[in-house]
């Protein structure tokens, strides 16, 4: 039996927070293309960041792989929505030490050769990909959810957890890939 029943339905609070979602993700989505080119000096070295950032993905791809098993094995809701929450805080978390490294470390060139390189490349690129493309996806799959709207939430979270999972389990892989090249 699931515990916590589940919310109302809530279609005006929905057409209250759809406007917000959206601006965030067009405003991170900018910040995040910008950091190619913007720099900011400081005395302080910020590239334990790297360790850090990446730290919050693995935590982000247990707590998902948690939220999962409450959710379809037990069959509890509270306890996935208080793990969905969390991965929402370490993800923030994420962004945030995101952009302050790349905002204050030069950019780390991958210093391998031959098909370690490759696949290196390869994970890169699907991960930068999609990870430029789930901030609103899990935007909407959390905000159909809190607005009670839970098949909505179901077909969506189908998509989102599979591609948040990717991206939360390849960024510790491309930092371990990439930690020797710093």
């Amino acid at each position: 039996m699931a515990t916590n029943p589940i919310p109302p339905v809530n279609l005006e609070l929905y057409k209250k927070r759809k406007p917000w979602a959206i601006v965030f993700s067009i405003v991170v989505l900018i910040i995040v293309v910008s950091l190619r080119k913007l720099h900011i000096d400081t005395d302080y070295n910020f590239k334990w960041l790297a360790a850090f950032h990446s730290t919050l993905n693995a935590l982000t791809a247990i707590g998902l792989l948690i939220a999962y098993y409450y959710i379809k094995m037990v069959k509890d809701i509270s306890k996935h929505k208080a793990w969905m929450i969390a991965n929402m805080i370490f993800s923030a978390l994420f962004l945030l030490s995101y952009i302050v490294y790349h905002l204050t470390t030069p950019e780390t060139r991958y210093c391998h050769e031959g098909m370690i390189r490759i696949l290196y490349f390869i994970l890169l690129i699907s991960h930068v990909v999609l990870a430029a493309i789930i901030l609103p996806i899990i935007l909407f799959t959390f905000l159909n959810a809190y607005t009670g709207q839970i098949e909505l939430h179901r077909n969506m979270a189908r998509w989102a957890f599979p591609i948040w999972l990717y991206i939360a389990i390849t960024g510790p892989i491309l930092y371990l890939m990439l930690r020797n090249c710093f």
